[in-house]
């Protein structure tokens, strides 16, 4: 496919990345039903539309996007955990708040962005969880937002 891959292999056990290339040329169609409610069921099957294809509907981008598999719990109050599985686009700009895979300390790592500071010549990057604390990035540390996490997918049977 000609893409590079970018994978780290050190155990973070406070909120890193594997970041995975993937293949996205290929239609993963699937039937959508176009509201599915939390409260009274309905027969869903009367409701059914057209194929969505999580390739064409989730990756606007392909040639930019790429898979991230959570490690760690540094996320956790945002709904991502361990093991999650984060779609993550590289033409996205990055702005205050996001969600974002950024790679500081050698290593990669997601968290919330926080920009609030850069006239003061650092942004931070915001953990999920009050465990862990905010990490300040200042210019000369040259930090990296690597992509901006678009989607989060999560196993909910095994």
């Amino acid at each position: 496919m000609g893409r590079k891959e970018y994978i780290t292999d050190k155990k973070n056990s406070h909120g890193g990345a594997i970041i995975i290339g993937g293949d996205f040329s290929t239609a993963l169609p699937l039937q959508e039903a176009p509201c599915i409610k939390a409260g009274f069921p309905s027969p869903s099957a009367d409701y059914m539309k057209s194929p969505i294809d999580f390739n064409k509907d989730m990756i606007p981008h392909p040639e930019t996007t790429f898979y991230a598999k959570v490690q760690g719990d540094s996320m956790i109050d945002a709904g991502i955990d361990e093991g999650d599985l984060l779609v993550v686009d590289r033409s996205v700009e990055a702005q205050n708040g996001d969600i974002i895979i950024a790679f500081a300390n050698n290593e990669f790592t997601v968290k919330y962005l926080d920009t609030t500071h850069k006239s003061d010549g650092y942004i931070e990057l915001v953990p999920a969880n009050k465990q862990y604390p905010r990490i300040k990035l200042y210019e000369e540390d040259h930090p990296m937002v690597w992509g901006v996490v678009t989607w989060t997918v999560r196993k909910r049977h095994h």
